[in-house]
């Protein structure tokens, strides 16, 4: 019976070990003092239930501490809990201070939450990236369409990046500068000859004004000249005036044919009242039998010569 307490007792007891090194970092708090870093075993237990990975703080603080940083256990803590990537944040500061920038933990950590890469960020300011833009299309004043391309070298500015605007902004500023540029010249041969006013022009515009970068150079990597878009304009405005002056003259055309119609009728109406006036002329003795008997002699004969010279021009058309 002895022997049964014994093993449940030592049983009881090595479960409680066990699930005493599962839940509390023992191994990380080992590694914590071997650093000289001091954390309790009770903040790394109230971390374990604040549903914080100690790892993720206790390690970044030892990187930290070992690079001469001053930062505190619940300053990581609290940048853990709020989504921020604590190790990110530590790394940025790290290369900051070796770089002699002056950034402090709260800015790194803003800049981090405001969903920036503030590692990266720090990198760029140390050095500087360059970003291509793609073909911009750009018409000079003479009509030919120019194709330029632009290699574009910024420095991240820490202090604009949090609210400041990103690359997408600064490729916009610079295309609106490469096409007022080309089209404020007379011809496209003045921007050939002379590609580097694009860069002096864009850059005394201030383009990277609101946003998070700094641009330190812009340089025209290529030109190609594209369209006679000055041409095809007036290719089509000439086919635009064509198809106008077409549907005038058309309708010139219909007006004229209802004009003719319109005075077809009236000889027809005319016609209508000839054997009236005919026939009031008999009645009046204004006109004799033998005069009307002529007369339709007249028209027999004027319609015989009709239909023999109709016969005549069509033999000469079967002939030919």
């Amino acid at each position: 019976m002895e022997n049964i307490l014994l093993i449940a007792v030592l049983g009881i007891l090595g479960l409680l070990v066990i699930l005493f090194f599962v839940f509390v970092p023992v191994g990380l708090w080992v590694s914590s003092l071997a650093a000289n870093v001091k954390i309790s075993i009770f903040n790394m237990i109230g971390m374990k239930l604040r549903r914080v990975k100690p790892a993720k703080i206790v390690m970044p603080l030892i990187k930290a501490r070992k690079a001469g940083l001053n930062l505190g256990v619940n300053q990581l803590e609290a940048h853990y809990l709020a989504g921020g990537n604590v190790d990110n944040v530590v790394n940025a500061l790290i290369a900051s201070e070796r770089a002699g920038i002056e950034l402090k933990f709260e800015k790194a950590a803003a800049i981090d939450l405001a969903g920036r890469n503030v590692l990266e960020a720090v990198k760029m300011s140390v050095n500087p990236k360059v970003i291509e833009t793609s073909n911009v299309s750009a018409v000079a004043k003479d009509g030919i369409e120019l194709l330029v391309k632009a290699r574009v070298t910024v420095r991240a500015d820490l202090e604009r990046l949090v609210g400041g605007a990103g690359e997408a902004t600064i490729l916009a500023r610079i295309g609106e500068g490469i096409v007022t540029t080309v089209g404020s010249a007379i011809s496209h041969k003045e921007v050939l000859e002379n590609p580097d006013d694009i860069s002096k022009r864009v850059l005394k515009k201030g383009l990277d004004s609101g946003t998070a970068f700094e641009i330190l150079s812009i340089d025209i990597a290529d030109i190609d000249v594209g369209r006679n878009i000055g041409a095809q304009l007036q290719s089509l405005q000439a086919e635009a005036d064509k198809n106008i002056a077409q549907a005038k003259a058309e309708e010139r055309r219909a007006m004229a044919v209802a004009r003719e119609q319109e005075m077809r009728a009236y000889v027809v109406e005319a016609e209508a009242e000839v054997p009236k006036a005919m026939a009031y002329a008999l009645r009046e003795g204004k006109l004799g039998v033998m005069d009307y008997y002529e007369l339709q002699n007249l028209k027999a004969d004027t319609a015989m010569r009709e239909t023999i010279g109709n016969d005549g021009q069509e033999k000469v058309i079967l002939d030919k």
